[in-house]
């Protein structure tokens, strides 16, 4: 008796599987759309490389002096605190 009713059960639940409508070729279409929509926000100017102009902007003497204050800023240590002065107000 339980092979007679399984039996029906399971050609039941077989061609219900065989009739649901794919989803995937929808999203497989609009993979990356997303992605793709959101590097080309972030690009300003598209053509760039093709600008033979040079970049204008600061001189050599100007640019290498900026370069050598940050190298020299990240390279010095920032003093640390006492930790006696901990909690106590208008101390460096």
């Amino acid at each position: 008796m339980r092979h007679l009713i399984s039996l029906p059960l399971a050609c039941t639940l077989a061609a219900c599987a065989l009739q649901t409508t794919p989803t995937t070729p929808h999203w497989d279409r609009n993979f990356g759309v997303a992605a793709r929509a959101t590097l080309a926000q972030q690009v300003m100017h598209a053509d760039a490389g093709r600008n033979g102009d040079p970049v204008s902007g600061m001189d050599g003497r100007a640019a290498h002096a900026a370069y050598e204050r940050y190298q020299k800023a990240s390279s010095e240590p920032s003093p640390q605190p006492s930790a006696f002065t901990i909690g106590v107000s208008g101390a460096k």
